[in-house]
C-alpha cells in the first residue's frame, strides 16, 4: 500500500494512500476464510463452509469491512510514520477524501493534534488593577436589604380593607361548571397581593375585602396552563379573607437572627455583620471589574501575542457552532437563502472564521496556563456546579445533569470553570502586587 504521511504544522497532519484492488481482494478472502471457521449455513457442517459461499452470500458486507480495515491500517501506519502519540490527537480523524475507481480507493485522512505552545511573559499582559471602593451609602443600602429580608409578617393593627402590598391569609375553593376541581382548594394560604403569583385577575379582585368577608370571584385560566382540563377555562373561586398581614421591618437585628445570618461567627454582632457586608460588596465589585474590564483586555492581549498552530478541524467545528447560532436567530427565509447558496454559505463561514480561530486559540492558551499555574477542576466539582445552578433556577438537577452528559457539554463547563479560576488567581496576584 502506497502511503504518504506529512505534518502540515504542529497541529495538523495528513495521510494519503492508494488502496489497490489486490489489497482489498486479499482482505475479503481472509475475512471470508476466517468467517467460514465459525459460520453455520444449511447444507454445510460448521467450520466446513467454502469461502466462495461466504463471499457469494455476504459479499457486500465483506467489501465494506475490507474497506474499513484498509482505511484503519492507513491511519495507523500514518501515525507511526509521523511519530504522533495517540494521546495528543484531538477529536476523531477525518476522511477528507474517498474516491473509488476501477476497484481501487484513493483516501486522504486529516489528523488534528494538540499544538506546540510556548508561553512566556503572560503575567506582564494583565492590566493594572485598582481595587474598587465601597461607599458608606452602598453599605447602608445592603444592610437595609438584610433588615428587610429579616422582616416578619404581623397582623395589621388598624381595621381596614385589603390593598396591594398586603399579605392576605385566605381560604379558597375553585369550581368549574359548578363542581370543585382538583388542586383548587386551600386553607390558611398566605398570598401577597400584587405579586402576580395567582391566575391573572385573582389578586386584583381580592382588593377591598375586609377580614371575615367571603367573596366569589371569576377568573380565566391562561390558554397555556399546565393542566389541560383547566387551560383556557372560566372558573369561580369562593374566597374567605381571614386576616390581613403586613411585613414589619425590624429597626435592628436580634441575637437569634444574627446567628442565622452569620452561622460561622463565634460572636455575631451587628458590627461584624456590617464588616461582612462591606467584604461582600468589595468581592462583588471586584468580580464585576474582573469580568467586565480586566478579562476582555487580557484575553485580547493573550490572543494577539501568542502565535499557535490551530487544528483546522476544531476551528471548523467552532465555525459550525457559530453559524448554526446565527442561522437560528435569522428569519426562516433568510436562513434558507444562505444555506441553499453555496457561495453565500462559504462567505458567511469565512466571516466567522476570525472569531472562531481566536476562540480555539484562547482555549489552548488557557489550558496551558492552567497547567503552569496548577489550576484544576475535578469532575465532581463540575457535577456539583451544574446541580446547584439547576436548583437555583428551579430545574430538576438529575435531568439537567443527564442533558449535559447526553449533549457532551461537560468538557465545556469544566473548561469555563478552569478559565474563571485561572483568571481570578492571576488577577488577584496582580491586584496584590499593585498594592505593594
Amino acid at each position: 500500500m502506497d502511503i504518504k504521511a506529512k505534518k502540515i504544522d504542529s497541529a495538523n497532519a495528513k495521510v494519503e494512500a492508494k488502496i489497490t484492488k489486490d489489497i482489498l481482494e486479499d482482505k475479503i478472502n481472509k475475512m471470508a476464510k476466517d468467517a467460514a471457521k465459525d459460520m453455520k449455513i444449511d447444507g454445510f457442517r460448521k467450520g466446513k463452509v467454502p469461502p466462495h459461499v461466504i463471499k457469494a452470500r455476504y459479499g457486500d458486507k465483506l467489501k465494506e469491512d475490507a474497506k474499513s480495515e484498509a482505511i484503519r491500517e492507513v491511519y495507523e501506519q500514518g501515525l507511526k510514520e509521523l511519530g504522533i502519540d495517540a494521546n495528543t490527537i484531538i477529536g476523531e480523524p477525518q476522511v477528507s477524501k474517498f474516491e473509488e475507481k476501477d476497484g481501487e480507493i484513493e483516501v486522504e485522512i486529516t489528523i488534528a493534534t494538540r499544538p506546540e505552545i510556548k508561553i512566556e511573559g503572560y503575567k506582564e499582559l494583565i492590566p493594572e488593577i485598582k481595587a474598587p471602593k465601597v461607599t458608606k451609602k452602598e453599605e447602608e443600602e445592603r444592610y437595609k436589604e438584610v433588615l428587610e429580608s429579616a422582616a416578619k409578617l404581623e397582623p395589621i393593627k388598624k381595621s381596614r380593607a385589603l390593598k396591594k402590598g398586603d399579605f392576605a391569609l385566605i381560604d379558597f375553593e375553585g369550581f368549574k361548571d359548578g363542581k370543585p376541581f382538583e388542586g383548587g382548594k386551600a386553607e390558611g394560604y398566605t398570598l401577597e397581593i400584587g405579586s402576580g403569583t395567582f391566575i391573572p385577575g385573582f389578586e386584583e379582585q381580592l382588593e377591598g375585602m375586609k377580614p371575615g368577608e367571603t367573596k366569589e370571584i371569576e377568573v380565566t385560566f391562561p390558554e397555556d396552563y399546565q393542566s389541560k382540563d383547566l387551560a383556557g377555562a372560566k372558573v369561580t373561586f369562593k374566597v374567605t379573607l381571614n386576616e390581613i398581614q403586613e411585613k414589619v421591618v425590624p429597626a435592628d437585628l436580634d441575637e437569634e437572627t444574627l446567628k442565622q445570618i452569620l452561622p460561622n461567627e463565634e460572636k455575631p454582632t451587628v458590627e461584624v455583620l456590617k464588616e461582612r457586608i462591606k467584604e461582600q460588596l468589595e468581592r462583588e465589585k471586584l468580580s464585576k471589574l474582573y469580568q467586565d474590564e480586566i478579562k476582555p483586555k487580557y484575553v485580547e492581549a493573550l490572543v494577539k501575542k501568542y502565535k499557535i498552530d490551530l487544528p483546522e478541524g476544531i476551528v471548523n467545528q467552532e465555525i459550525d457552532i457559530s453559524l448554526n447560532r446565527e442561522l437560528s436567530n435569522m428569519k426562516e427565509e433568510d436562513a434558507k437563502k444562505i444555506v441553499s447558496d453555496e457561495k453565500a454559505l462559504e462567505k458567511k463561514r469565512e466571516e466567522l472564521r476570525g472569531e472562531a480561530e481566536d476562540s480555539v486559540k484562547l482555549t489552548f492558551i488557557v489550558d496551558e496556563l492552567a497547567k503552569i499555574e496548577g489550576v484544576t477542576v475535578d469532575d465532581q466539582e463540575v457535577m456539583q456546579t451544574i446541580y446547584y445552578e439547576a436548583l437555583q433556577s428551579g430545574q430538576n438537577p438529575q435531568e439537567t445533569l443527564k442533558y449535559y452528559e447526553q449533549q457532551g457539554l461537560l468538557p465545556a463547563v469544566k473548561m469555563a470553570m478552569i478559565e474563571d479560576r485561572l483568571f481570578t488567581k492571576l488577577f488577584d496576584e496582580k491586584k496584590e502586587n499593585s498594592k505593594k
